[in-house]
């Protein structure tokens, strides 16, 4: 059984429910969820047992890790992991699900995913362009999965639409550890953990602490392309 005591520092990954076309996909997944395990870092994610969400949480539990996971009450049946978890809050909709991962979290990573991931990162970067947040924001690119996105955004920036500013500090890493360590290194010279708050809103959740645990077996990635 996991201890309830929260760690110094916990992580937020946004990644997909789906596993995706290469076996590269999950197979970083698993390694930055035991990454995170191995160097005392928490995990907060989605809470769902599919797909790359659910590979990171069962590697980085597998490894000993704490793991939180946020879920909107009653929106996805049977795809919520429901064993092992350190502590499981369950919450009333979307946006309050994306901004209590965020305010449970000292940094935001995006792993390869889909529209839902997307769309959190999107967010992140928003939020952050508009001063509501400070923490480090970054993107796993996984065997160039990001790389079309990135030039992508080169080009907004390019055409007048996003200022290079607000692009600057995106950690990009293809392997886990330089990207934690990168991430370590801005919450350092931050001087602190979280800054601002995400997005000032209150939440509801029921949290379940401790979830009991099943076994488990199981079976790298970070400035841009480092």
């Amino acid at each position: 059984m996991h201890s309830r005591h929260r760690p110094g520092t916990n992580i937020c990954v946004y990644c997909g429910a789906q596993k995706g076309g290469r076996r590269e996909y999950l197979e970083a997944a698993r390694g930055f969820g035991e990454r995170l395990a191995a160097r005392g870092i928490g995990l907060v994610y989605g809470g769902g047992s599919t797909g790359m969400m659910g590979a990171i949480a069962e590697a980085c539990m597998a490894a000993g890790g704490h793991v939180e996971g946020v879920v909107p009450e009653g929106l996805f049946p049977g795809q919520i992991l429901e064993t092992g978890l350190t502590f499981l809050h369950q919450v009333d909709g979307m946006h309050a699900r994306k901004s209590l991962m965020a305010d449970l979290s000292d940094a935001l990573v995006a792993l390869p995913g889909g529209l839902g991931t997307l769309e959190e990162f999107f967010e992140a970067l928003t939020w952050a362009q508009l001063g509501l947040h400070v923490r480090p924001i970054a993107l796993l690119n996984v065997s160039g999965f990001y790389n079309h996105l990135l030039r992508f955004l080169e080009h907004s920036v390019g055409e007048g639409f996003v200022k290079s500013r607000n692009l600057e500090k995106l950690i990009v890493r293809e392997h886990p550890d330089p990207l934690i360590d990168d991430i370590l290194a801005l919450i350092g010279r931050r001087g602190g953990r979280r800054g601002q708050g995400a997005t000032g809103s209150n939440h509801r959740a029921r949290t379940t602490t401790n979830v009991p645990m099943v076994p488990f077996t199981s079976s790298t990635i970070n400035s841009r392309n480092g």
